[in-house]
């Protein structure tokens, strides 16, 4: 395996999760008598740049279908965040109705649809045909397609240059990294920004977060890495954020190399230092994780048999991918969680690939009653809990499996 950005041969494995079925490849009643294709799960990383990756099993046109089943509006807490950014942003960059707004991956309108309300040109890119159909019922200008440099030239060929192109948890979800940088540079206006969001890598290692970790995320970042692949394109972060969205992410600043009319922030070397001290910027910081997430396996399955033997109902909540890669990793099937709620009605009535535990409706989990619900989706559990406080009322907890299983 050749290290995606870099192409130095890989030899260093960061974490070995066996097998599994794509996290977001939902299984339909006439599917479950076929059979499912799994794929290794597998993480390398170079010692040349410190990538964290994935090899490439399933291309992400296979992944991201007409079939794709993750609409980002289903989590009012996503929606807040997006809000926020929004408005964070048009002030930030003095943003206009003169203004040109992209965003790539801009799923089923979750964050455009606020520049729409602010009169500010934007533009969605999203490869997903059943997502963009809803962005485009909300009014939102979207590109059914991936964003690529044959793209990004034919936008500057129309002089469509954006001020502001956005990427949110895209980074990762692209295997053509170097092209994915290079038609950013292309689609930006030489005194536009870039901001992207993605997982740090420096929360995933310390709170064991393996379960991010998925075939649909071909990459994981520290800022060390990104920067150095940004730089190679011509491209400078000159700032960063670190925001809690999905147990910690980054959320980076980007602009062309040159451009002074955005100056730097402090905050860059402040998170280098960080991912320095923790030891990101050596190849003996990503030898340990295997053990941690080894740790967690057992502690699940410790809990759900002793549920199982003195006959307590477990299901779940929100059929997350990251649900999908811990249940797989641990082995579980539906004799062990009776089934999984979700809000989506693209996910009820399917079934988890591999696992194959069935997704229903919330109404059926108060129907239920179960002692415990697990919360999939760790990183959205306030919310969560909130919306599933009745439990309490015939005496359910809520289980908490990541990064060290706890019950509430």
């Amino acid at each position: 395996m050749k290290c995606r950005f870099c192409k130095t041969n890989i030899v260093h494995t960061f974490i070995d999760l066996g097998t599994s079925p794509p996290s977001n490849s939902f299984l339909k009643k006439e599917d479950m008598n076929s059979e499912e294709v799994y794929f290794p799960l597998k993480v390398m990383v170079c010692h040349n740049c410190l990538l964290v990756q994935l090899d490439e099993y399933k291309s992400n046109r296979e992944i991201f279908n007409d079939e794709y089943a993750y609409f980002s509006s289903y989590s009012q807490s996503w929606l807040k965040h997006a809000r926020e950014y929004v408005e964070m942003i048009i002030e930030r960059l003095m943003l206009s109705r003169e203004s040109r707004v992209i965003e790539i991956a801009s799923n089923d309108g979750y964050l455009l649809q606020n520049f729409v309300k602010s009169g500010i040109p934007c533009l969605g890119i999203e490869p997903t045909a059943n997502t963009a159909a809803i962005a485009m019922e909300k009014g939102i200008d979207t590109i059914v397609d991936f964003f690529d440099v044959d793209l990004a030239e034919r936008l500057s060929g129309e002089g469509k240059k954006s001020d502001l192109i956005i990427g949110n948890n895209v980074l990762a979800h692209d295997p053509n990294l170097n092209v994915l940088v290079m038609a950013l540079k292309i689609a930006l206006k030489e005194t536009g920004v870039i901001t992207m969001e993605f997982p740090h890598l420096l929360n995933l290692i310390e709170q064991n977060q393996f379960d991010t970790i998925y075939h649909e995320h071909y990459s994981y970042f520290s800022l060390y890495s990104v920067i150095r692949i940004f730089e190679f394109h011509g491209l400078e972060i000159f700032d960063v954020d670190e925001i809690p969205t999905h147990g910690g992410s980054l959320r980076i600043y980007a602009k062309h190399v040159g451009n002074l009319l955005h100056k730097g922030s402090n905050s860059v070397n402040e998170v280098l230092n960080k991912e320095n001290r923790a030891g990101l910027h050596g190849i003996d910081g990503y030898k340990e994780f295997h053990e941690k997430a080894g740790s967690c396996k057992i502690e699940f399955l410790d809990f759900l048999l002793k549920c199982r033997s003195e006959n307590k109902k477990v299901v779940g909540y929100g059929a997350a991918a990251k649900g999908n890669t811990l249940l797989n990793y641990c082995g579980v099937k539906n004799d062990l969680i009776s089934f999984v709620a979700d809000a989506s009605e693209f996910k009820q009535n399917r079934f988890l690939p591999g696992s194959r535990i069935e997704v229903a409706d919330e109404a059926r989990l108060k129907m239920f009653k179960p002692d415990y619900v697990i919360i999939f989706p760790w990183n959205i559990k306030d919310e969560i809990m909130y919306q599933l406080e009745y439990i309490e009322e015939w005496g359910g907890r809520f289980v908490i499996p990541i990064p060290k299983l706890s019950i509430i």
